[in-house]
C-alpha cells in the first residue's frame, strides 16, 4: 500500500475547519476519504448516487458521525449555501470533508462565501517519492539535494513513464490494462464528469480535441492550429481548454518575460495530469518533471502557506528553458529537462547569463554523470539524475 503524502495534514486540519479536497477523477480521492473513515466514525454520501443526493437535499444526515464526506458535491447548485449553513451550525460536533473531480472553486454559481471556513488540498497522481515512501523535505533544504538516489530508482521512473501516475495503471504494472483503463479515461471524463455540469453540446469534438493534445503537449499551444482542426470557433476551443483545466486533465504554463530578453509573454506551453498520454519518452518524461514541479507548487501553497509560480522561458530567438519556479515572484530555479545527460544547454546558459537565478538544474533521465559546471552569474550549476530532483520533491 502507498501512503499518500497528503493524508496526514488532512487529518490535522480536519481538526480544525472543513477540509476541501479536489484533483483529477480516479486519482485516489475516494480511497482516501474511506480511509479517514476508518479513523473518524462518519459516513460517506456522493452527490452521484441517488440516495445520497437526497439526503443532502433533504438535510437528513447522520447526525452521530464524527466525520461527514461529501463526494462531488460541486454539481449541486446550492453546495456552497449547504456547506455554509451545515459548517456555521455543527463544525464544533461534527468535522467535514469535500471531495471533488473538478476545481471546486470554479463552481461557486453565488451564494455566501465559504471564506474563513475551510482548507483547501489538491490531491495529484503518485510522486515518484509517495511510491518509495521517503521524507518530505523542507522547502529551504531541497536546493541541496542532500537523499541518496534510492536503489531501483531507473527501473521505477521507467515504469513511471511507461503506466503514468494514476493508481490503476501504475499498480497494474500491465501495458495492457493501463492502455485500456487511458482509452476510456477521455471518455469517461467528457461524457461523465464535463457533461454533467458543463454546457457543452459537441462532446465528441471536445473528446477528438482531448486527444489530439496528446502530440503537443510539452510545445507552446497554438488555439488557432486546434480550432482549424476541429472547424469551430476561436472562442470555442478556448472555453474547450478552461473546462479540461477545471477538470484537472491540462494544465499550463505561461511564460516568463522579462522585456530586457525579448522573452515571449503571451505563449503557454500545455501538459497533462496524466503525462503517459503523450506520445513520445521525450515529451512524457518532460511532463513527468512539469507534473511533479506542480505538485510541489501545490504542496507549498495548500500546506506551508506560500505561494511558487511555474513558469518557463522562451526568447523570440528561440531559447527556451523548460521550467522555472518564481519564489517571492523572482526566479529561484531554473530546470531543463533532458532524455540524457549531455552538455549544458545553451539556451539554459542564455538565461542564467542574463537573469539573476540561484539555482539551476540540468535533469536528466539516463546515459550519463552528475557533475557540478562552473556558476554562471552567481548561480549554482548542476546536472543530475531525475531520480535525485524527484526524490526531493513531495
Amino acid at each position: 500500500m502507498i501512503h499518500r503524502r497528503i493524508a496526514p495534514q488532512i487529518q490535522k486540519d480536519l481538526g480544525k475547519k472543513m477540509v476541501t479536497l479536489a484533483g483529477p477523477r480516479q486519482c485516489g480521492k475516494t480511497t482516501l476519504a474511506r480511509d479517514l473513515l476508518k479513523v473518524y466514525p462518519g459516513n460517506y454520501m456522493s452527490w452521484d448516487d441517488k440516495v445520497s443526493r437526497l439526503k443532502i437535499q433533504k438535510g437528513d444526515l447522520d447526525w452521530d458521525s464524527t466525520l461527514w464526506v461529501f463526494d462531488e458535491l460541486h454539481k449541486y447548485k446550492k453546495w456552497r449555501n449547504f456547506l455554509k449553513g451545515l459548517y456555521d451550525l455543527h463544525h464544533e460536533n461534527h468535522k467535514i470533508l469535500v471531495t471533488g473531480s473538478a476545481q471546486l472553486e470554479a463552481f461557486s454559481r453565488g451564494g455566501d462565501s465559504l471564506q474563513g471556513r475551510y482548507f483547501s488540498h489538491r490531491l495529484h497522481p503518485l510522486t515518484f517519492s509517495e511510491i518509495q515512501g521517503l521524507p518530505e523535505v523542507p522547502l529551504d533544504e531541497v536546493t541541496q539535494l542532500s537523499l541518496n538516489v534510492p536503489s531501483g530508482s531507473e527501473q521505477l521512473l521507467q515504469n513511471m513513464l511507461k503506466f503514468g501516475g494514476f493508481p490503476e495503471p501504475f499498480l497494474s504494472q500491465s501495458a495492457r490494462e493501463s492502455q485500456r483503463w487511458r482509452l476510456a479515461y477521455g471518455t469517461r471524463l467528457t461524457r461523465e464528469e464535463v457533461s454533467s455540469i458543463e454546457g457543452i453540446k459537441d462532446l465528441d469534438s471536445l473528446e477528438l480535441m482531448f486527444e489530439q493534445l496528446n502530440d503537443i503537449a510539452g510545445s507552446t499551444l497554438s488555439i488557432n492550429s486546434l480550432r482549424e482542426d476541429l472547424e469551430v470557433a476561436f472562442e470555442t476551443v478556448r472555453n474547450w481548454l478552461r473546462v479540461l483545466e477545471r477538470f484537472y486533465a491540462i494544465f499550463r504554463l505561461s511564460p516568463f518575460g522579462p522585456a530586457k530578453l525579448k522573452a515571449v509573454k503571451k505563449e503557454q506551453k500545455l501538459y497533462f495530469w496524466d503525462w503517459a498520454k503523450c506520445t513520445t519518452e521525450g515529451a512524457r518524461f518532460e511532463n513527468l518533471i512539469a507534473m511533479h514541479l506542480l505538485r510541489w507548487v501545490h504542496w507549498i501553497e495548500d500546506v506551508e502557506g506560500e505561494k511558487l509560480d511555474l513558469r518557463y522561458f522562451k526568447s523570440r530567438e528561440g531559447h527556451e528553458v523548460d521550467f522555472l519556479l518564481l519564489r517571492k515572484n523572482k526566479p529561484w530555479i531554473a530546470i531543463e529537462a533532458k532524455l540524457s545527460e549531455s552538455n549544458l544547454a545553451p539556451s539554459l546558459s542564455y538565461f542564467l547569463e542574463r537573469v539573476k537565478t540561484p539555482y539551476a538544474f540540468q535533469v536528466f533521465l539516463k546515459n550519463g554523470h552528475e557533475r557540478r559546471w562552473n556558476d554562471i552569474n552567481g548561480c549554482q550549476v548542476r546536472s543530475i539524475q531525475a531520480a535525485r530532483l524527484l526524490a526531493h520533491l513531495p
